[in-house]
């Protein structure tokens, strides 16, 4: 029997559980760089990259070569058990990279919702509080605690009830959604009015480019008024940068663009180019208020990702991804910025890096099904996008940044053949 992308949806329906979904109706056989081949043959050009895994593309040459190398040695001894040396070589690297003028710790784990839950944990060990103030539309995970965290209920936490106690809600600065800094600042004072007091939050969390929220960027105005806040009533600030970290907007982590440092960062995604592993960078003296046995994971730090991770920095030093971040975020907005005087539902272009996005409107209102249209289509076409935002109308490209340009221009000509074809004037 032939092996088909409907014979495999019919199973997937059949076997796996309906909570986990899929965006599109593919099955993958191979990948390279770029390049996404589905089970019956047809070739991709991938904008997705995994949802932001692959800074370093399908399977880079130097990444695959040390999951190999490592994989002849051992594949796990639990690092709580018997450590070895790479966990220790990236726990070095991520000090070094993570922003931040002190001493700094790092642990290892699998997910980025194991990181945002153990910066959490470290938060309240340190400050001896429970609250956390965390932001609308921010999305930090699908566990019960982050879950809490995340600003968005359908479809992350639709039908299980109210989440953990002891998180706040303060409003996220959004220029263009009527939120300005000073209204964001103001949320939080009203939180400590109306809900707790500063002496009870231990943690402020939050992206500094928010992802599944629609890629809106912190202002480094409003982060320095966050850290000056943190700074005066002893509480952590939080960067989740599992989305914007490893080189997507440009920096090798965003704060690195906002003029403060946060006291611990969180990390996963792209940092071992598309092996899970997740972790939490921070100050020396607060990621040691919980001893041993308080953190880990028993697949946490894996040697296999430990490998992938350290190539993955060889990579961004050997081949200038920061650099080429820059420059395929500018090519990219460039053509966007031309579809967008062609398409009046455009109705704006932006981001940090190469982590971009394109907001559609119809008549002022966000246009969620022009979105799904053109999803639809550019994958008709040949093109594999993903969708975000709040009510569902921000298109976002997270393209390799191994990708050639002959490739992101060939990506970028098929989405203004999807724009022609669905926004229609």
């Amino acid at each position: 029997m032939t092996t088909t992308n409907d014979s495999l949806m019919a199973r997937r329906q059949a076997a796996v559980a309906g909570g986990v979904g899929q965006i599109h109706p593919i099955f993958t056989a191979r990948a390279e760089n770029a390049t996404v081949w589905d089970v019956e043959g047809r070739e991709f050009i991938d904008f997705a990259g995994g949802i932001a895994v692959l800074n370093t593309g399908h399977l880079h040459p130097k990444v695959k070569a040390a999951v190999a190398a490592q994989l002849d040695n051992f594949s796990h001894t639990c690092f709580m058990v018997l450590g070895y040396e790479s966990y220790i070589q990236v726990c070095e690297k991520l000090n070094q990279l993570v922003p931040g003028d002190f001493a700094k710790k790092t642990a290892l784990f699998t997910s980025g919702s194991e990181a945002v839950e153990n910066a959490v944990k470290v938060a309240r060990a340190y400050t001896k509080r429970a609250g956390v103030i965390a932001f609308t539309s921010g999305y930090h995970g699908r566990t019960i605690a982050a879950l809490a965290l995340t600003g968005k209920v359908a479809p992350y936490s639709k039908g299980m009830g109210l989440m953990s106690a002891n998180v706040f809600r303060a409003e996220f600065p959004c220029d263009m959604h009527g939120v300005s800094d000073d209204d964001a600042m103001a949320s939080i004072e009203r939180i400590f009015k109306n809900d707790a007091e500063p002496s009870d939050i231990a943690a402020i969390i939050l992206e500094p480019v928010q992802g599944e929220g629609g890629f809106y960027a912190a202002s480094p105005a409003f982060m320095q008024r966050l850290r000056a806040l943190c700074d005066r009533e002893g509480i952590m600030l939080i960067a989740d940068e599992v989305q914007t970290g490893a080189g997507r907007t440009g920096t090798f982590f965003a704060m690195e663009q906002m003029g403060v440092s946060a006291d611990i960062t969180t990390f996963a995604k792209s940092i071992a180019g598309g092996f899970p592993l997740s972790g939490i960078t921070g100050r020396a003296q607060v990621m040691d208020a919980i001893g041993p046995g308080g953190l880990g994971g028993t697949y946490g730090g894996s040697p296999l990702a430990c490998a992938a991770a350290l190539a993955v920095i060889e990579v961004f030093e050997e081949e200038k991804l920061l650099d080429r971040a820059n420059t395929i975020g500018e090519r990219i907005k460039s053509a966007l910025n031309v579809m967008q005087v062609e398409h009046a539902q455009i109705a704006d272009v932006r981001g940090l890096g190469a982590m971009i996005a394109i907001e559609l409107m119809d008549d002022g209102k966000p246009a969620p099904h022009y979105c799904a249209q053109v999803l639809a289509d550019a994958r008709d076409r040949g093109l594999i996008l993903l969708s975000c935002g709040t009510y569902g109308n921000v298109l976002r490209i997270l393209v390799p940044l191994t990708a050639p340009d002959a490739q992101i221009d060939a990506g970028l000509g098929i989405l203004k053949a999807s724009f022609d074809a669905v926004l229609k004037s």
